[in-house]
């Protein structure tokens, strides 16, 4: 990746927010709007959804990433752009990214060259989160052997750093949605000791981003997805 993990640090965090993180464990809800927010040149970095091939939905819960950034820029004190940008796994333009998103009910398809791309893109610093919303799992595990065949996807304990900062999941991963009622599962792949893929398993913490009117989802569900996902942004911007 032309920048690495040292410019994703530098994007995201001043000193002054890492003085902040030191009491972000107490955030007390889900804001409705984040204060002084930045104008467009003040942002900083900005995060894409991958639109992926294979007839899946690639688009689902729209409301979920802004939802997210929003909940990151007021607690963590990050300046993501609160829009999310549209990119595909073949493009060059994927490399721009310190964190890929991808979502979806369906089937997911990488050719050889989306799936090359992917791999160096990961390779480089980047991060990939993949959020199975229900119906993308019999798909997506075959998709990502494509990109490591040589590393099977690993179980993430819930003594894993993900789930430790900034806030606390002593459990691992929240349950969010019951669909199948199986219990949520992280899957990740590591290379050179860092975690740079993971997919949400029986979870959906993606659901419990969206507005509160898609889902009907209680605050307390919502902010414990928030918060998983401002983990998972804080792991992939600081690793």
């Amino acid at each position: 990746m032309p920048r690495g993990k040292t410019h994703c640090q530098k994007w995201l965090f001043s000193s002054l927010t890492w003085l902040l993180l030191a009491g972000i464990a107490q955030a007390p809800s889900i804001p409705s709007k984040p204060p002084g927010t930045p104008t467009q040149e003040e942002y900083t970095v900005r995060i894409a959804r991958l639109r992926y091939q294979g007839g899946g939905d690639w688009y689902a819960s729209p409301t979920a990433l802004p939802n997210l950034i929003q909940f990151c820029n007021q607690h963590l004190g990050t300046q993501i752009a609160p829009e999310e940008d549209i990119v595909q796994p073949g493009s060059p333009n994927i490399f721009q990214y310190p964190l890929l998103y991808m979502t979806g009910h369906g089937r997911v398809y990488f050719s050889p060259e989306e799936a090359r791309n992917l791999r160096h893109y990961l390779e480089r610093g980047g991060f990939l989160l993949i959020n199975d919303s229900y119906g993308m799992d019999r798909y997506i595990r075959q998709e990502i052997k494509k990109i490591f065949p040589e590393r099977p996807l690993e179980l993430l304990s819930s003594s894993h750093e993900i789930f430790r900062y900034p806030f606390a999941f002593p459990k691992g991963l929240p349950k969010i949605h019951k669909h199948s009622g199986k219990p949520p599962q992280a899957l990740g792949v590591h290379l050179n000791g860092r975690l740079a893929l993971l997919y949400v398993y029986e979870s959906d913490i993606g659901d419990g981003w969206e507005d509160p009117s898609v889902h009907g989802d209680p605050e307390e569900k919502r902010l414990q997805a928030l918060r998983m996902g401002a983990n998972i942004i804080y792991y992939a911007f600081t690793h």
